[in-house]
């Protein structure tokens, strides 16, 4: 059953993840062509859900990786992102 230690830390995160997620702001981008004239689609957020872990630790190093495209086509590249962190997240945390 959940103590009340418990129920605190649920309400003391659920706040911090309203009051940070207030902070976001639209992508203007979105939608939008980059330099090359593309806008990324669903395999390539996939692709990118997929290598995020990598490209978070490269961008550390680095000021010309991201870990998110800025130019993509809204809901099918989110989708594509998602589904490519949990595909990630489902073969490393796998139980053998």
């Amino acid at each position: 059953m959940f103590t009340k230690k418990h129920i605190l830390y649920g309400i003391i995160i659920a706040t911090c993840v309203v009051l940070l997620s207030s902070c976001a702001d639209p992508n203007s981008l979105e939608g939008v062509p980059n330099s090359d004239g593309d806008v990324a689609g669903f395999w390539h957020g996939l692709f990118n859900g997929l290598t995020l872990p990598f490209a978070f630790i490269g961008s550390l190093f680095s000021d010309n990786i991201s870990i998110y495209e800025v130019h993509n086509n809204g809901k099918f590249y989110h989708l594509g992102f998602v589904l490519g962190i949990i595909a990630y997240a489902a073969a490393v945390f796998a139980d053998d």
